[in-house]
């Protein structure tokens, strides 16, 4: 081979694969050349060196060579720097084709259209959207109050462009990768959107505020674009504009708004309505608090405030709002839900911040049909009314006018909230409490317990599986102890102080026994307790996980707990309540979500559950109000009361076959909203889960469901398969007059659904408890927990 011939085969297969010297020798069998290549002979002679140069070479070197010669660094930097040019190129197209736009403000307003909302019938319910804007000069708004906003929202607005790159770059990033809305603008931006755009976040609407800031930062002063952002901002109770929330907020002009006040109305602009003090969660309120703290603390860094002053402010509470014209009774709490639902969806399907969401939904001209049945609403009022607030006389009883009501009813199959009760009046209670989330749902949490056991598949400390039958030690007060026989420091008493001894998990269900939950919460774990209250609905992300739990001491709502006990209803699939049906407008369209989700836990836990909470009907804290109401025309029931300690709150949360409605009474004192017992309230020495609430609930149920329906249950355990037995107490029970428990009666052996397999007695329980022992007794006697065979055919009934 020669030179030239060298050069082309070092050009086909890179260098390496080229040949230092080649030369052709015939092969051993005389026949066909054999080529050297390098120090490898290759036979065929050249052509095939040729093509052992090219496949060989090529497949390693050559193929590295290339990406080499690809991505070299000239080549990169230059396609960066050309990226970079036809950006700016790009940017300043942008910029000189995008002006500012006229006054907009006068056309948003003159768009903005009342919302409406229909019961599920297509019926009006309700129009909501007075417009309360009045502008004011900055001249009027004390100085020290301005900077709060500045505070809040941008500490360098005095100083900066117009636009903030980094956070302009990363809501763009976010918008096209559909991860959401973040914070980032500056108030400039914030005015430029409120004024002159809309909230939807595209992003070429993102790319327009950008132009348009830089522009309205060289054409306006910083004074005009800051009363131009507090003017035009939507501070909730349908106030825009600094003068409208200083009125609605804290009755008062601007102009005698103090620093505290401008600093909880600068904070607001975060999320009006979650942040409204009147209406806000104990997390909404710890939320807007620590925003408070954060403005004022930001005025003190920039040397807007003095650390005296600062030292010296408390937090101003605003007053309560003024009615608005068309939310009279129940409506103000079903527009209030409607929205957050409405809202929520628009920030996951159109990655919207909490503001935006609620400036994209209050005065917008939605049309919003509700799943609220009008027949079904009205029964739920009327009973209310009946069984409560016509028993009620403030009058006579101080207590009784801090009596709050909540109620929220919910379809399982599809997840429709059907009815609800937030409250004597909207206009003169404007906390719905059919939402709030701050008293405790106290025993109504017990069913959760035992689904997590079921779920779990967990077992005693000594080994038995968790059952229905499973015996626990009721003693009240009674340590509980870990896997390793160690106290954890936890001894809860029972309700009335009750002894039970040696008791099931069905008829500890039936009497709502403490210290039996306790001790199966920390058998089963209570991170796995908690985890399986959040898959049912309970919001508990920041609730720790200790025994302590066990007696429901996180907060929760009707709504939550109707959610919690529908997903059981319907068998274990996940129900999340919704007041939507549909929501309309014409300039986009917003899906509502399938209320119904995934399977959260199996279906024959969920069933298992639903059968022993027959129990608690037919058999326990809920069977003079439920299981012998008159009302009852044969319809099957399922449901656990509760009672909280301090007698602040009090639950019944039961379900028939198609209907769910959760019941909550709340003590909360009438002038400070501050929580507050219930002794008393009604005349009764104590409000329990199966007095009023359990009350109001069947005079509501009784009168709305199916009698027909019955529990299709996967299950063979419970109080709707089984008889009840309960073992011999190991102490003598007191014979104190039971309140909310019936702790001195002998549970019936009728079970509620289906007929069992041994023939019960239908003699009514006596008020004293049964001495005479059964004559199948266990064995041996227990310590913590035996579980028992299902059927007890020789016991003495």
């Amino acid at each position: 081979m020669g030179r030239a011939e060298e050069r082309r085969a070092r050009q086909r297969g890179g260098r390496r694969a080229a040949p230092r010297r080649s030369e052709a020798t015939p092969s051993a069998a005389g026949g066909d050349a054999v080529t050297v290549v390098g120090s490898a002979p290759v036979p065929g002679g050249r052509a095939a060196a040729r093509r052992a140069a090219k496949g060989g070479a090529g497949k390693g070197g050559a193929g590295k060579g290339r990406i080499r010669r690809l991505f070299t660094w000239k080549k990169m930097l230059g396609t960066f720097l050309g990226i970079c040019l036809l950006g700016i190129g790009a940017f300043i197209a942008l910029y000189l084709y995008v002006d500012i736009p006229e006054d907009n403000a006068a056309a948003q307003a003159a768009q903005r259209q009342s919302n409406v909302y229909k019961y599920s019938d297509g019926s009006t319910l309700a129009r909501d959207g007075e417009i309360n804007r009045e502008i004011v000069d900055l001249t009027k708004v004390p100085k020290e109050v301005r900077y709060t906003f500045v505070a809040a929202e941008n500490k360098s607005f005095y100083n900066d462009n117009g636009i903030d790159l980094k956070g302009t770059a990363r809501g763009l990033l976010n918008t096209v990768m559909g991860k959401g809305a973040q914070g980032g603008s500056t108030i400039t931006q914030q005015y430029v959107k409120n004024y002159y755009l809309s909230q939807e976040q595209t992003v070429s609407r993102k790319l327009k505020e950008m132009v348009i800031s830089l522009k309205v930062d060289r054409q306006m002063s910083k004074d005009d674009i800051l009363a131009g952002y507090i003017n035009t901002s939507y501070y909730g109770r349908s106030a825009y504009g600094i003068q409208a929330a200083a009125q609605a907020y804290y009755g008062v002009d601007a102009d005698r708004l103090s620093v505290a006040q401008g600093a909880y109305l600068a904070a607001l602009l975060q999320a009006p309505s979650q942040y409204d003090w009147q209406a806000a969660s104990e997390t909404g309120k710890k939320l807007v608090q620590a925003r408070w703290n954060y403005v004022l603390d930001n005025m003190v860094e920039e040397g807007w405030l003095s650390k005296a002053d600062r030292q010296d402010m408390t937090f101003p509470k605003p007053r309560e709002p003024k009615p608005a014209a068309g939310l009279e009774g129940q409506k103000g709490y079903f527009v209030a839900l409607a929205n957050r639902q409405l809202e929520d969806q628009l920030m996951k399907q159109q990655s919207l911040t909490r503001s935006q969401a609620e400036a994209a939904v209050v005065d917008q001209g939605w049309t919003i049909t509700l799943n609220i049945d009008k027949k079904k609403q009205a029964q739920l009022e009327k009973a209310v009314k009946a069984q409560l607030t016509s028993k009620l006389d403030a009058k006579k009883r101080k207590v009784d006018a801090d009596i709050q009501a909540g109620a929220a009813s919910v379809d399982p199959k599809t997840g429709k909230v059907v009815a609800l009760y937030g409250g004597v009046d909207y206009f003169k209670h404007y906390t719905s409490n059919a939402t709030r989330t701050d008293y405790q749902p106290a025993s109504t949490f017990k069913p959760v317990i035992l689904a997590a056991a079921l779920e779990e598949n967990a077992e005693t400390r000594s080994g038995k599986p968790i059952t229905a039958n499973t015996i626990y030690d009721g003693t009240s007060k009674r340590q509980v102890l870990d896997s390793n026989g160690d106290k954890v420091g936890f001894a809860p008493e029972n309700e009335d102080d009750e002894n039970y001894g040696d008791i099931t998990v069905q008829t500890a269900m039936n009497k709502s026994v403490n210290s039996v939950f306790a001790q199966m919460g920390v058998d089963v774990g209570m991170k796995n307790v908690m985890d399986v209250a959040g898959k049912l609905g309970m919001d508990v992300a920041d609730e720790q996980a200790v025994p302590a739990q066990t007696l429901g001491t996180m907060g929760a709502s009707p709504l939550q707990m109707a959610g919690v006990y529908a997903t059981l209803d319907n068998h274990g699939k996940k129900v999340t309540p919704s007041i939507i049906k549909t929501a309309e407008h014409n300039s986009q369209a917003v899906e509502i979500p399938n209320p119904i989700g995934e399977q959260v836990i199996s279906r024959e836990v969920a069933d298992t559950v639903t059968s022993v909470l027959t129990g608690v009907v037919d058999d326990g804290t809920a069977r003079k109000s439920v299981a012998n109401n008159p009302k009852r025309d044969g319809q099957k029931v399922a449901g656990k009361t509760g009672t909280s300690d301090d007698n602040k709150s009090a639950w019944f949360t039961g379900y028939t076959p198609d209907l769910v409605t959760s019941v909550g009474l709340f003590g909360e004192d009438e002038k400070t909203h501050a929580q507050t017992k219930m002794y008393g309230a009604g005349g009764e020495v104590r409000v329990n889960g199966g007095g009023f609430p359990a009350e109001i609930w069947a005079a509501y149920m009784f009168g709305v469901t199916k009698t027909n329906a019955k529990f299709d249950l996967d299950t063979d355990q419970g109080a709707a398969v089984q008889p009840t037995w309960t073992p011999t107490p190991t102490q003598e029970p007191t014979t104190q007059e039971p309140t909310e428990e019936p702790t001195t009666q002998k549970p019936t052996e009728t079970p509620t659904t289906e007929e069992p397999t041994e023939t019960p007695t239908t003699e009514e329980p006596t008020d004293e408890p049964t001495t005479e022992p059964p004559t199948d007794e266990p064995t041996t006697e227990p310590t913590d927990d035996i579980t028992l065979d299902p059927v007890r055919p020789n016991d003495d009934r």
